[in-house]
């Protein structure tokens, strides 16, 4: 904390980096980030962690580098979660009211939440999250907002986001390693979400694609509301693996390849254009052309979203989405990425930059799409902090000379005073009825 300010600290526990963000909201509403914290991420494998010591040590070197830059302390995290385990279902909550006079609060919301939060799992799964989508009230629609509404009967329908209770404690069991406080753990589809989309687009029907090292994450949104989630396990680091094998090179030299050259799309590389490789111990360099390594590149990419556009489909939104899609990750800053999805979807295409919240002035390095997980993180949590958060009303100095003024009374006045209130009522309540008893038309002894 900085003086009154609220300071929250977003962890990205991904597959090939393990990003820390610091950051504020400054007096606009909007989010200012303190300190940038990256470290390469030896110890995760398609979005889960599977060597816990070697994660440690990369979350504590993140962790130090933002702690420099931002000069605070850093005590509690609000982590993200993926990999191939998440699953999404559908469910509906039904709450029966004693009082349909009474308007709906908070509370009953709160009271059908808990209730999915009771759904029985399958061994080794547990609740992530329970998203509401729409309310009704005495079976008539209330959208996402019945607060205020009476009626006896409240239903909703849920989105419930499952995943393994190993996978979370894994991700707990590092942050603790590591001397943190684990504040929250949120699905990266939805922080992502958070940080590139607008609320136009969730309105008009848009879905999201995060291409991650090891995984792709896709939500999809209607009417402002989250309909679909799903983590398909291949990423960017399965393309650096196919040019490795198909180029006969280094994995690093891959990835270089791949970053500074790479295209989806073969037909825009040139066939002439030559991208010469050292050699190994002596052995002469390695010639590759351009367009067969656009041709390993847009084989793989054309994979990934054949199978994204079959889970949109699935979820039965595929005509309803008319803002498209939205590509975000490090995956997305391929070249001519954009036209392929366009092409294999059929759906209008842009590249989600996670600016979106981001106060004037931030570092250009915030620009680039793989940080849409890591400020997302801290944008859904600064909404619920806001949603939670409860104003107590202090004592004023006044009252309290009140309290302590009265806690100076004897008890033997108390227990007098009592007694006198409880006899003066007795005669009250005696004589207060007969005036109504007699003139009472209803009395059997007074009828002809």
């Amino acid at each position: 904390m900085m003086g009154n300010e609220q300071i929250l600290v977003g962890l990205d526990i991904g597959t090939t980096k393990i990003c820390a963000l610091v950051t504020r909201k400054n007096e606009n509403g909007k989010t200012e980030v303190l300190g940038i914290g990256k470290a390469p991420s030896h110890g995760v494998m398609r979005g889960e962690v599977a060597n816990i010591d070697k994660t440690v040590q990369s979350i504590i070197q993140a962790v130090k580098d933002a702690e420099k830059q931002a000069g605070v302390e850093i005590k509690s995290v609000h982590v993200g979660i993926a990999g191939q385990h998440i699953k999404s279902m559908q469910h509906r909550g039904i709450l029966t009211r004693e009082d349909s006079q009474n308007e709906i609060s908070k509370e009953d919301i709160k009271s059908l939440i808990r209730d999915m939060h009771k759904l029985a799992m399958n061994p080794g799964e547990r609740i992530i999250h329970v998203l509401p989508q729409e309310f009704f009230v005495d079976s008539f629609p209330a959208k996402s907002d019945p607060i205020g509404m009476c009626g006896s009967r409240l239903e909703a329908n849920f989105h419930i986001i499952t995943g393994r209770v190993a996978a979370a404690q894994n991700i707990e069991r590092c942050v603790e390693k590591a001397g943190l406080i684990m504040e929250g753990l949120i699905l990266e589809p939805l922080a992502s979400a958070a940080s590139v989309l607008d609320e136009d687009e969730k309105e008009a029907g848009v879905a999201l694609v995060d291409i991650g090292g090891g995984t792709t994450d896709l939500a999809i949104f209607q009417d402002g509301i989250i309909r679909h989630t799903c983590v398909i396990p291949f990423g960017g680091n399965i393309i650096t693996e196919d040019i490795k094998d198909g180029c006969k090179i280094m994995k690093n030299q891959a990835e270089q390849l791949k970053v500074r050259f790479g295209s989806a799309l073969a037909v825009e590389a040139k066939d002439n254009q030559i991208i010469s490789i050292p050699g190994l111990k002596g052995r002469p360099p390695k010639e590759i052309s351009m367009r067969n390594l656009a041709n390993i590149i847009q084989a793989r990419i054309e994979e990934i979203f054949e199978q994204v556009y079959f889970e949109i489909k699935a979820s039965g939104y595929a005509n309803r989405l008319n803002a498209g899609i939205v590509i975000t990750g490090g995956g997305s800053q391929l070249k001519n990425i954009k036209q392929l999805v366009e092409y294999v979807t059929g759906l209008d295409a842009r590249i989600g930059y996670p600016i979106e919240h981001l106060a004037k002035g931030y570092n250009d390095e915030l620009k680039h799409p793989m940080f849409a997980t890591g400020i997302g993180l801290v944008e859904r949590a600064f909404k619920e902090e806001a949603r939670t958060s409860i104003k107590i009303p202090v004592k004023t100095e006044e009252k309290v000379m009140v309290e302590h003024a009265e806690e100076e009374v004897k008890e033997e006045d108390v227990i007098q005073e009592a007694k006198t209130r409880k006899v003066n009522n007795w005669w009250k309540d005696m004589f207060k009825g007969i005036p109504d008893w007699l003139m009472d038309d209803n009395n059997e002894d007074f009828k002809d």
